[in-house]
């Protein structure tokens, strides 16, 4: 059969079965398709994850590997961890943030945020000063020594996340920021606020 023959019978197909499809959905579809390998049977004892499983157990050891070469990539920085640097990276782009913006912003508990941040202030990295129109609340700039350590840790950590996505092109990078963002939208700002309630009382909200 004629390759564009073969081609348009695969899209009448696709488009009869979602026929609110797009042609990026239906490339997505046939990429999908393609990337199928075949696998060994599983055994009945064993305990597989669906495919929203599948996923995320994906997404959660990239992300694992990334916290590993993050940290390491760190070394010698003045920083601990790749989320001290993100707490940095907050107070100097949020302009001086109250504390709990600084740590929720980086979904971490407040109790665990405030241990951080009195660590870098021991460091001489962040300093604490009263609000201007409260004085009750207190609010978080970088130092001298903390702007320095994060233009040093910047390149440390864009060199990590080049080395984690290279083989992609900026296609499919773009493609995975396109498919991933409204998950991470749907949950943005929750953290805090479901964080008293029962996990089947969260999921009957959030679905």
């Amino acid at each position: 059969m004629n390759k564009t023959v073969e081609l348009v019978k695969l899209w009448g197909d696709y488009e009869e079965q979602n026929p609110n499809a797009t042609i990026d959905d239906f490339c997505r579809h046939q990429l999908s398709l393609s990337e199928k390998t075949e696998k060994q049977p599983a055994q009945e004892w064993q305990l597989l994850p669906d495919i929203n499983g599948r996923l995320m157990i994906l997404l959660r050891r990239i992300g694992k590997y990334h916290m590993v070469y993050s940290n390491k990539a760190l070394e010698d920085t003045g920083l601990d961890q790749i989320e001290e640097f993100g707490i940095l990276v907050t107070i100097f782009n949020q302009i001086n943030p109250i504390k709990s913006e600084a740590i929720y912003n980086n979904i971490i508990e407040l109790s665990s945020g405030t241990n951080m941040l009195i660590r870098l202030k021991k460091r001489g990295l962040v300093d604490e000063y009263p609000d201007a129109d409260d004085k009750r609340v207190k609010r978080l700039r970088l130092t001298p020594k903390g702007e320095e350590t994060i233009k040093i840790a910047k390149e440390r950590v864009l060199k990590v996340a080049k080395m984690m996505m290279h083989g992609l092109s900026d296609e499919d990078k773009q493609l995975c920021i396109e498919l991933l963002t409204p998950i991470n939208e749907r949950f943005d700002g929750m953290f805090q606020k479901q964080k008293n309630k029962t996990f089947e009382d969260i999921f009957k909200e959030m679905m």
